[in-house]
C-alpha cells in the first residue's frame, strides 16, 4: 500500500473554544486523542508509512505521536512554517516524504472503508488522481458532486446544483506530478486542484457506500465520539 498525507495543519475555528489550546487531531474523542483512532484505523488497513501535514499547534501532535511506532506504523511530520499552504501547499511541501504515489486523508474525518480497493480502483482508472464519493443526499452536509455512471460530472463546494447528490468523502489518491506543476511554498487549495484536474479530464471517482464521521464541527465530534465508542465495544467483545 502506498504512503498516506494526514492533512491536520487547519485552525479549526468552528471547535472553538476546545482547539484554542488543542489542535483538532488533539481533540479526545472516545478517550484518546482523535488522531490515534486514525492512525489505528490506517495500520488496520495496511497502511503504515504515514505523512502528518502540521501547521496549528502540530507540535502537540509530534510530542503525542511520535514516530508512531505505539500505533503500528511509521509517522513522519511535515510543517507548513510561517506561512499557512492550504491543503494543497501542504501536499506539495510534502512531496519529498510521499513519493510517487499516495493516499490523502483529512485529519478530521474518520473513513471506516476498504482502503485496498480504493487504491486497486485508482490503479484501473489509469488516470493520475482518484476522488472518492458518497451518495450523500444532503443529509450530512452539503453535497457537492454531481456523479453519474461511474464519473464525477461536477465539482464545485461553492456553487452547488440539484443535480449535485454525492459529496467529497474525504479520501483521494494523487500521483506526484499534479502537485509538482505547483511552486514549491505555494498557498493553494486540494478543492481547487481537483476542480482543475477534473476539468481536465484527469480525475477518476470511486463510490463507497458507508457514511463518514467528522469532528469538524460540534455535532459532528458528539455523533463520532458515539460512533467510535460503539465500534471499540464490538470489536472487544
Amino acid at each position: 500500500m502506498p504512503p498516506l498525507a494526514l492533512l491536520a495543519g487547519g485552525l479549526a475555528t468552528r471547535l472553538r473554544p476546545i482547539t484554542t489550546t488543542v489542535p483538532k487531531s488533539m481533540v479526545e474523542v472516545a478517550g484518546c486523542p482523535f488522531i490515534a483512532h486514525q492512525l489505528r484505523l490506517l495500520a488496520r488497513n495496511g497502511i503504515t508509512d504515514i505523512v502528518v501535514c502540521i501547521g496549528h499547534l502540530g507540535e502537540q501532535i509530534e510530542a503525542y505521536v511520535g514516530d508512531g511506532r505505539v500505533f503500528g506504523c511509521r509517522v513522519r511530520y511535515v510543517s507548513d512554517g510561517a506561512q499557512p499552504l492550504g491543503t494543497g501547499g501542504a501536499l506539495r511541501h510534502a512531496l519529498h516524504l510521499l513519493g510517487e504515489q499516495f493516499f490523502v486523508m483529512y485529519g478530521d474525518t474518520y473513513l471506516d472503508v476498504d482502503f485496498r480497493a480504493i487504491y486497486e480502483a485508482f490503479l484501473g482508472a489509469r488516470r493520475p488522481a482518484l476522488m472518492t464519493v458518497f451518495q450523500n443526499g444532503g443529509r450530512w452536509d452539503a453535497s457537492n458532486v454531481e456523479f453519474v455512471d461511474g464519473v464525477i460530472r461536477r465539482y464545485d463546494k461553492v456553487n452547488r446544483t440539484p443535480s449535485m447528490q454525492h459529496i467529497e468523502y474525504g479520501l483521494h489518491v494523487l500521483t506526484a506530478p499534479v502537485l509538482a506543476e505547483h511552486s514549491l511554498g505555494e498557498p493553494f487549495d486540494l478543492a481547487d486542484l481537483s476542480r482543475d484536474l477534473l476539468a481536465r479530464g484527469l480525475l477518476a471517482g470511486y463510490e463507497v457506500s458507508k457514511r463518514f464521521h467528522e469532528i469538524g464541527s460540534p455535532a459532528g465530534l458528539a455523533e463520532t465520539n458515539t460512533y467510535l465508542l460503539t465500534a471499540a465495544e464490538k470489536r472487544n467483545r
